[in-house]
C-alpha cells in the first residue's frame, strides 16, 4: 500500500512458522502459466486519486515530498536536512494502485499496491468510526465466505498486536497504526480475495486472512480504501499465496504519465524474470522482514566509481538500501549522495539552473530536450549491476528544467521506482533474489 507517508512504526503480524504454513493448505495447485494485473499509477487518468486540476509537473512534485515522508515509514527516525521543504503526513503514499474484489460475490475495492507493508485491510461495514470514503464500503454480511477468525486460533494466537474480548465477543481483532497518529482496527477475517488478471479473466484466492477496518481515522485518502501488502512477511499477499505462484512476483513499471501503456504486476510463471541482459541480487535479512533490503556496494558515473557510504547508525550493514515501487525518488546517505551529485554535475555541459520549491538540488536548463547528455550511472548491487539511463535519473520538473531524481537524507537509503522504470523488476522469495531486466515495459 504499498503505505505511504502513513508510518508504519511496527509490523505486528510475526510468525513462528514458515511460509509454508496452514495458509498454504486451502490455496490449489501451482497456477498453470501464471497471471498478471495491472498496476495504476496513482497520478493516471485510471486512478481515483488523479486529480485534473493540476498539472502533470504538480503531480510530480507532490511524489517527491511524498519520497521524503516515505522514507519515515521505513526508518522512523529520519530527519530531513534543513533546507528540505516538508509536506503534509498522509497516511496512503503508495504510488501505484491495483484493483482487487474480496468476498463472494466478488465486491471490488481499490487498494494501494506496497512491497513496504504486509497487512491487507480494507474498510468495512458497519463502520464505527471511519475516514470519509467516496467508493462503497465492502459489507462482510454480504459475502457467503466471510469467516471471521477465532480468538483461539493459531492465526490469532501467533500474531502480535491483536487481542480479544472473549468475554463477549469470540473472533479477533487487529490494529495497526502510522506515526502521523493515523489507525485502522478492526476484525480479522478469512475471506476469498479475487485478481483480475489482464487476460480479462480473474483468479481467486479463498480462506486469505484479510483485516476489515471499522475504526479507520487519520489522514487517509476518501478515492482509496486500504492497503494491498507486497512486502516480505508472512501475511503479505505474495506470501499467502505463495504455494500457488511459487513464491514469484514481478513488476514493469511505464515511464511516468504514460497514457498509453500500464504498468504490470505479474505473479508465478508471468513473473520470472531471465534471459539475455538479466542480473540477480540477494535479498538480505534485515531488521524487519518486511522490508526487502538489497546491498548497495557503489554507483559509478561514467567510468568514475564511487564507493557506498551509508549513516554510521544503520541496523542493516549488510543490507543497507531498500528496493521499494512506493517512492518516487532514490534516496540516499548525505556524504554519499554529495559525491555522487558532484560527479554528475561534473560530467554534463548545460546550464545550471536553480529552482526554488524543488527539493531537488541539481537541475538544468534542458534547452528543450526531454533528456540529458550524461554518461549513464550504473547501480552496483552485491552481484548485479544495474545501468540506469537518463529516464531513470533525470526528471522533468518544469517545462525545459530537468532535475537529478536522487535525494539526500541524514539516516536511510531507497532504491525508488524512477530508477526501476523500463526494467522488469523479478521477486523470488524462495531463492531470496531481486532480478533486473532492461525492458520496455509499454510492450508488455
Amino acid at each position: 500500500m504499498a503505505i505511504h507517508s502513513c508510518i508504519l512504526f511496527f509490523f505486528f503480524f510475526i510468525f513462528t512458522f514458515s511460509t509454508t504454513c496452514f495458509y498454504a493448505r486451502s490455496l490449489t495447485e501451482p497456477l498453470k502459466g501464471g497471471f498478471s494485473v495491472e498496476l495504476i499509477h496513482r497520478d493516471s487518468p485510471k486512478s481515483p486519486f488523479n486529480n485534473p486540476t493540476k498539472t502533470l509537473f504538480q503531480k510530480l512534485n507532490n511524489s517527491f515530498h511524498r519520497s521524503l515522508e516515505r522514507v519515515k515509514h521505513f526508518y522512523p527516525t529520519t530527519k530531513a536536512t534543513e533546507n528540505t521543504p516538508q509536506s503534509v503526513i498522509t497516511s496512503n503514499q503508495g504510488e501505484y494502485l491495483v484493483k482487487y474484489s474480496i468476498g463472494t460475490p466478488a465486491f471490488e475495492v481499490m487498494g494501494i499496491a506496497d512491497t513496504g507493508s504486509d497487512l491487507i485491510w480494507s474498510q468495512c461495514k458497519p463502520c464505527e468510526q471511519c475516514y470519509n470514503q467516496s467508493s462503497p464500503l465492502f459489507d462482510p454480511s454480504k459475502s457467503k465466505t466471510y469467516k471471521p477468525v477465532s480468538c483461539y486460533s493459531r492465526v490469532c494466537q501467533s500474531l502480535g498486536q491483536t487481542y480479544c474480548y472473549s468475554d463477549t465477543d469470540p473472533n479477533c481483532q487487529y490494529t495497526v497504526s502510522y506515526g502521523d497518529g493515523s489507525h485502522s482496527q478492526g476484525n480479522l477475517a478469512f475471506d476469498t480475495l479475487t485478481l483480475g488478471s489482464s487476460a480479462d479473466s480473474s483468479v481467486a484466492f479463498p480462506r486469505i486472512p484479510i483485516g476489515c477496518g471499522v475504526n479507520n481515522a487519520g489522514t487517509f485518502d476518501t478515492e482509496g480504501s486500504g492497503i494491498v501488502g507486497l512486502g516480505g512477511g508472512h501475511v503479505s499477499l505474495v506470501s499467502q499465496i505463495g504455494p500457488s505462484i511459487d513464491f514469484k512476483f514481478s513488476y514493469c513499471l511505464v515511464p511516468l504519465f504514460d497514457s498509453k501503456s500500464s504498468s504490470k504486476l505479474n505473479f508465478g510463471a508471468n513473473a520470472v524474470v531471465d534471459g539475455p541482459g538479466t542480473v540477480s541480487t540477494p535479498i538480505i535479512s534485515g531488521s524487519v522482514d518486511t522490508f526487502y533490503y538489497l546491498k548497495l556496494e557503489g554507483m559509478s558515473v561514467g567510468s568514475k566509481r564511487i564507493d557506498f557510504v551509508g549513516d554510521s547508525t544503520s541496523d542493516d550493514e549488510k543490507g543497507n538500501i531498500i528496493i521499494d515501487s512506493g517512492t518516487t525518488l532514490t534516496i540516499l546517505p548525505e556524504t554519499f549522495y554529495a559525491k555522487l551529485e558532484s560527479e554528475v554535475a561534473a560530467n554534463i555541459n548545460l546550464e545550471r539552473v536553480n529552482i526554488t520549491d524543488q527539493i531537488l538540488s541539481l537541475c538544468y536548463n534542458s534547452g528543450g530536450h526531454s533528456a540529458v547528455e550524461a554518461p549513464p550511472i550504473v547501480a552496483h548491487f552485491s552481484g548485479a549491476d544495474v545501468v540506469l539511463n537518463s529516464l531513470n535519473t533525470f526528471v522533468s520538473v518544469s517545462d525545459g528544467v530537468l532535475c537529478f531524481a536522487f535525494a539526500p537524507v541524514a539516516t536511510g537509503s531507497i532504491f525508488g521506482n524512477l530508477a526501476q522504470m523500463n526494467h522488469l523488476v523479478g521477486y523470488d522469495l524462495l531463492r531470496r533474489t531481486v532480478s533486473f531486466k532492461p525492458t520496455d515495459c509499454t510492450k508488455m
